[in-house]
């Protein structure tokens, strides 16, 4: 009996390169989302658009609403790591809840935000493709 050794072959429960790959970018975004934070509280200039204005809200609600999406997601990329369930789907929320700001932050820094958005896209997918039960860490 042939057995398959297709990477793309998940068995119930067993690792997922996908979900490795989730939480660590989770991780890594969260980072950068908790700089941005910290560059619109305390560097509001660094943002110039050409309105003088962001899209929505003014740089310190700006701020603080990404660095408690960057804290969030860099925990919710610990938890994949550690395969918790709660964090495969609290990340999916959360990383479309960045897209949306990071469309809205297109006016600011049009090509970051799109390559944040692609990355965003990437970790849902890494999040979602998995069967359940998969962990992203091996052993």
């Amino acid at each position: 009996m042939a057995t398959s050794t297709s990477p793309f072959a998940f068995h119930r429960g067993g690792y997922s390169g996908w979900l490795g790959f989730a939480g660590t970018l989770s991780m890594v975004l969260g980072v950068f989302n908790i700089i941005e934070g910290v560059i619109a509280l305390f560097k509001t200039y660094f943002f110039v658009t050409p309105g003088g204005r962001l899209l929505v809200w003014n740089y310190t609600a700006w701020g603080v609403i990404w660095l408690a999406i960057g804290v969030l997601m860099f925990l919710v990329g610990l938890g994949v790591l550690a395969g918790q369930t709660w964090a495969r789907w609290t990340g999916v929320v959360l990383a479309g809840l960045a897209m949306i700001g990071h469309f809205a932050f297109m006016v600011a820094f049009p090509i970051w935000s799109v390559i944040a958005i692609a990355l965003c896209a990437l970790v849902m997918y890494g999040l979602i493709a998995p069967p359940k039960g998969a962990t992203g860490v091996p052993g």
